[in-house]
């Protein structure tokens, strides 16, 4: 079984980064999925010290200090810079390609938040358009053993409760890739299941957190999972959310459990 993991750190302080980095190593994801990445020491620590465990990191960290998305890989992987060609914030959507059989291509995506005032409107519209307008044009093939993931920070327009204030770009993403034949294998797996993955701080619930699968990697499609336990015990204020598939599990990099203890 094949294990996708996509959880928001929070931009992390060291000593959170470290506790987070404790739960991750605990688990035995195959591809974990970072997003809200910062450049300040929290996330040196933990991308460091995930590296020191033997994963693959894939992080190209903004010139500006913005906030971005980093893969972290069990799997031995290689450069993907067709699916990020023209995206705006290339920060805040890592891809790579996986050595696995069949061929994976995972994109990450963390898409900026938005407080409604135009230029954050802007930024976030710009990002998701140029995502959207990579993946269109992406051939058929190419999005067929496809994973994408993240903290898109839309929400469907059958999502419950109804919030008003998203603008039609927003609802528009989660369509083009519906449109596009990919897979949401929360929605996939569980039907009628109206998942939150953050929670405001009114008490009110929004599904953020995502993971897409190509119409090729459906068919293994096994379960998919939003984790609470990091939410709850303070480790961020997202859920995290895992998917399996039924698919083999090619050479790891590293036996992380072993190296795990050499780090501390």
């Amino acid at each position: 079984m094949l294990s996708f993991l996509t959880i928001n750190v929070q931009a992390a302080a060291p000593a959170r980064a470290q506790r987070l980095l404790t739960w991750l190593l605990d688990r035995d994801d195959h591809v974990i999925i970072l997003t809200e990445t910062s450049n300040g020491p929290g996330t040196h620590h933990l991308l460091a010290h995930l590296r020191a465990a033997g994963l693959h990191i894939t992080h190209q960290p903004s010139t500006d200090g913005d906030r971005g998305c980093a893969i972290a890989s069990r799997i031995p992987t290689q450069p993907a810079p067709h699916l990020t060609r023209g995206i705006s914030l290339p920060g805040r959507a890592p891809a790579l390609t996986l050595d696995t059989d069949p061929t994976i291509t995972v994109l990450g995506l963390y898409v900026p938040s938005s407080d409604r005032t135009p230029a954050k409107i802007a930024k976030k519209r710009a990002f998701l358009t140029t995502v959207r307008d990579r993946l269109t044009a992406l051939p058929t093939t190419d999005r067929t053993h496809l994973v994408i993931g993240g903290d898109y920070n839309v929400i469907h327009r059958d999502h419950e409760p109804r919030y008003p204030g998203f603008l039609p770009f927003e609802y528009e993403f989660l369509d083009t890739l519906t449109t596009l034949d990919l897979t949401d294998t929360h929605h996939h797996l569980n039907p009628g299941v109206q998942a939150h993955s953050w929670i405001g701080r009114n008490g009110n619930g929004y599904r953020f957190d995502y993971l897409h699968t190509g119409p090729g990697l459906q068919p293994h499609l096994a379960t998919a999972t939003y984790l609470h336990e990091p939410r709850l015990t303070g480790l961020t204020d997202h859920a995290a959310l895992t998917t399996l598939l039924t698919i083999p599990t090619p050479t790891l990099l590293t036996n992380h459990r072993q190296q795990a203890t050499t780090l501390f």
